[in-house]
């Protein structure tokens, strides 16, 4: 089998622990490339703040963005942009402002927070991704759902962290019953992303396999996180890093070492150096 696209989950993959890119990882990523595979960063961080890990790498990666919502190389042209409504938005802030929790709603020039006091020790379990204020603004109010009176919003997806994980629960089965138009990801803590309906890293990175013309088969997937299975599951190769969780071990057709350990350029440099270039492949016309 000839793989033509890499997709490659950012945190707990790509990056080490410190957050740090590794310069064996980046020129494995340059080596996959230099052979002509597409490569592209497969993340739930916003675009900018994807775009910035883009750039510390050699080359010009496509970008699977804000949990599969957004996909592109750039802001300007993008090639899908899923959003949810801005009345099921004002709708499902109204909701949420119900209970204790930290309201996030991403778009892909701009966030909108409200301003609430969790113990520490939940927001230190989940990163909301800082970026230069210059290029990305994050904007923090009292009351969203008043805010999104005088300025509506659509964004691609709603990050939440919940005071008690049973007010988490209760707001699932409340989502399920009464917003069929969106789906609602649970991570570990009491943290609930909420995104278009079918929106996922898989259904994104299937789109952009789908414009450049690649096969499901043809894709190799590397990832950690539970968000990560579907897309490591149904690709052509399925990597998961040696830090992943159990369940994602399970799916996978390839366990690398850790991002600690260099897992990602391990896998890449041991498994791509048996692949001839694109480019020669087609000229060979081994290419079905």
């Amino acid at each position: 089998m000839v793989y033509r696209l890499l997709a490659v989950n950012i945190d707990g993959t790509l990056l080490q622990s410190n957050g740090r890119l590794n310069k064996s990882t980046k020129e494995a990523i340059d080596y996959v490339h230099q052979k002509g595979v597409h490569v592209a960063l497969v993340t739930s961080r916003n675009y900018h703040s994807a775009k910035k890990v883009a750039k510390a790498l050699k080359i010009n990666p496509m970008i699977v963005a804000q949990q599969g919502a957004f996909v592109g190389a750039s802001i300007e042209k993008p090639m899908m942009v899923k959003r949810i409504s801005e009345e099921l938005t004002v709708e499902l802030v109204q909701m949420l402002e119900k209970t204790v929790c930290q309201i996030l709603l991403i778009h892909e020039k701009y966030s909108l927070g409200n301003r609430v006091n969790l113990p520490e020790n939940l927001l230190g379990k989940t990163v909301m991704y800082m970026n230069d204020q210059n290029i990305y603004a994050q904007n923090y109010v009292d009351d969203i759902s008043e805010e999104l009176i005088d300025k509506p919003m659509s964004p691609t997806k709603m990050d939440i962290i919940f005071s008690e994980q049973s007010d988490r629960n209760d707001m699932l089965k409340l989502m399920k019953e009464m917003f069929p138009e969106v789906d609602a990801l649970l991570h570990p803590g009491h943290k609930m992303t909420i995104v278009p309906k079918g929106v996922s890293k898989w259904s994104g990175v299937l789109y952009l396999a789908d414009r450049l013309e690649v096969k499901r088969t043809e894709i190799v997937s590397i990832g950690d996180g539970l968000d990560d299975m579907e897309m490591i599951a149904g690709s052509g190769l399925g990597v998961a890093m040696g830090n992943a969780d159990a369940e994602v071990k399970k799916v996978a057709k390839w366990v690398t070492r850790s991002n600690d350990q260099d897992g990602v350029a391990y896998m890449l440099k041991e498994f791509f150096r048996k692949q001839h270039p694109i480019e020669f492949l087609q000229k060979m016309n081994m290419l079905k």
